[in-house]
Formats: C-alpha cells, sequence, structure tokens
C-alpha cells in the first residue's frame, strides 16, 4: 500500500483492520470475539492483504475512531498477523477454514476466476453432466453475473433444483472444494481459487439481482411456495434496479451522475413509468430535458442492454454505499416519501 493512496479510497473493513492491527493481538482478538463471522472474514482478509501502512495514513485511521495514533509507526499487515489473531479466539479448525478460504489451496488463486471468464454456453454444458449438488456448489462461487446467465440454459425444471440447492447451501466442506477446483483445473486451467464471500444468502441475493428479471419473476412464486423462510431472507438482501427508488433525490443524483456514457438513458428507457418519473424528477429541468431527449433519440433498445445499464447504476450505488458516500435504505419502513 503505496503512502500515496486517497485515504477516502479505504473501505471499511481495510480501516477496521488497520485499527486492530494498532490494538496488537491480545486487544484485537477479544474485541474480535464480539464480531459476527461475516465481520470477522471481512477483517481478516483486509489484515492478510495490506501489507505496510504508512504512519500518516493510520493517523488517519486512528483520527476517524476518535483515537491517537500512539508512536505514529507504520504497521504490516500479513497472513501471519491475521491467523495469529485469530487463533487468540476460535478453535484451530476454524482458523483454518478461514485462513484456507482467504489463502485458496496450493494449486493456485485464480480457478473460480478464470471459470467464470468462460462462455456461459461452455460452463452450462459441462455442468449438464454433474450432479445437481455439485452444479449448485460450483454456481454458488463464480460470479453471480455469470451463474445469473448459466441457470436458464440448465432448462426450467433443472434451474429450480439447482437454485433450491444453492439456497440450502450453508457450510460445504473445504475438501469437496478442492476437488472440485483440481478437477476445474485439469479440464479448464492451470490455475485455481479464490474464495467467495461467508454469506450464502448474500451471494444468492447478488444472483438474483443480475437475473433478467422476467425470469425471477417466473421463479418467484414457485420458490416462495417450496422453501418461503430461504427465499424470504434472501428477498430482503436484494436491491435492484427499482430499489433505486428508496433513496433520496440527493443521493440519486450522486448515482446517475457517476456512470458513463448512455448507461443512465439506456437504463431508464426499459424502466417502470414511476420509476422513470422519480428518476427524472431528481434532476434539475435542464438535466431533465437534456436526459429525455437521449432517451427519445435512442429508439427501439435491447432488453438485454437494459438490464445490464440498469445493474451498472445499481452497482455503482451500492459501491457509494460501502464507501459511505451515500446511504441505502433496504427496509420498508425506511422508503423516503415525497
Amino acid at each position: 500500500m503505496k503512502s500515496s493512496r486517497d485515504y477516502k479510497k479505504l473501505r471499511g473493513p481495510e480501516k477496521a483492520a488497520i485499527l486492530f492491527l494498532c490494538l496488537g493481538e491480545k486487544h484485537g482478538a477479544g474485541l474480535m470475539q464480539k464480531l459476527d463471522d461475516y465481520d470477522i472474514h471481512s477483517i481478516t482478509h483486509a489484515i492478510s492483504a495490506l501489507g505496510t501502512i504508512p504512519a500518516d495514513l493510520v493517523e488517519e485511521v486512528m483520527s476517524e475512531f476518535m483515537e491517537t495514533a500512539g508512536q505514529g509507526g507504520g504497521l504490516v499487515g500479513s497472513m501471519e498477523m491475521a491467523e495469529n489473531m485469530l487463533k487468540g479466539f476460535l478453535p484451530e479448525e476454524r482458523v483454518s477454514d478461514i485462513m484456507g478460504e482467504i489463502q485458496g489451496p496450493l494449486v493456485g488463486r485464480n480457478v473460480w476466476e478464470n471459470f467464470s471468464a468462460l462462455n456461459e454456453q461452455v460452463i452450462a454444458n459441462y455442468l449438464k453432466e454433474e450432479h445437481d449438488q455439485t452444479v449448485a456448489a460450483i454456481l454458488s462461487k463464480v460470479k453471480p453475473e455469470v451463474a445469473s446467465k448459466v441457470l436458464p440454459l440448465l432448462g426450467e425444471e433443472r434451474m429450480m433444483e439447482v437454485v433450491e440447492r444453492m439456497i440450502g447451501i450453508e457450510t460445504v466442506p473445504r475438501y469437496v472444494f478442492q476437488n472440485i477446483e483440481e478437477t476445474l483445473q485439469k479440464e479448464f486451467m492451470s490455475s485455481a481459487t479464490r474464495h467467495t464471500g461467508p454469506d450464502p444468502q448474500q451471494r444468492m441475493a447478488d444472483l438474483f439481482n443480475k437475473l433478467d428479471s422476467k425470469l425471477f419473476d417466473e421463479i418467484t412464486q414457485r420458490l416462495e411456495q417450496r422453501i418461503p423462510e430461504a427465499f424470504g431472507a434472501i428477498k430482503a438482501k436484494m436491491f435492484t434496479f427499482d430499489d433505486l427508488c428508496k433513496l433520496d433525490p440527493q443521493s440519486l443524483v450522486k448515482v446517475m451522475r457517476g456512470v458513463e456514457g448512455q448507461t443512465l438513458p439506456l437504463a431508464l428507457r426499459g424502466a417502470k413509468k414511476e420509476v422513470r418519473d422519480y428518476f427524472l424528477a431528481a434532476l434539475p429541468a435542464r438535466s431533465r430535458d437534456m436526459l429525455n431527449e437521449e432517451m427519445t433519440a435512442m429508439g427501439p433498445v435491447r432488453g438485454r442492454e437494459v438490464q445490464d445499464a440498469q445493474s451498472a447504476l445499481v452497482d455503482y450505488a451500492l459501491e457509494l454505499a460501502r464507501d459511505d458516500e451515500i446511504r441505502i435504505p433496504l427496509d420498508d419502513d425506511d422508503v423516503i416519501i415525497d
């Protein structure tokens, strides 16, 4: 990490990681005991990846937490430091699991990224020969935008079976993924894996966010009938393009102005009228007129292009939220009302 790195680019887990390093292994372990698994995983991953942290950056982080930077010396985050901190309060087996997910198996670290880069039809053809549980495990590890394209290619009945298994996946033994990774490495690529995330429900929410809206509407009713509780928990974590209407006008304008090229007019061109009206109402009159002209000049647009543009806006909104630039209300009671 270079000293010139902009402090504003530091994400929450990275700031927390720096604070834990300042506290040291003993005090840091005591504090980490109070966190849930998701936060533990995020902070541990950040600690292992920080490297050398300049003293001025340490001071800024400590200042934000209304504390003093002490001696102001630089810190070094490493795999060893992260592992030692976890050993202070977690069983050896749990520590091994977390560090194994972060480090990946010895065969490499990019298998899932490389597998995700394959054409979705190639992935689907390969998965058609696998057991449903194996397919579910594999699609729970690839990028959500890729899984959302592969699932429909499996056929409706098998897609439903796989989706239910993906929702039901909680903890898969590490050796199972290692066997899958080794197989993928032999058949597709020369390098392997990196971890996904500790929250399978959030991963399914991300996948459904990327899924074609009509297809999602089609499977929603069946999932609500067959696994209502699990599916309800996932829906609660979803954030869709229509949910951008929950933002206050100022935050929404910040999202609209942050995307490039034709992304905004393309996204609104295929939006529901009430959603489009909310977007337009947030803009000054001149900007609103210009945007309307751009949408009119576009003519017919492809559904996939609209979906990609809407996904880009959602992704940017979530990025701003992670950087604390905007606040995203996710509960129905938290909707902004004019």
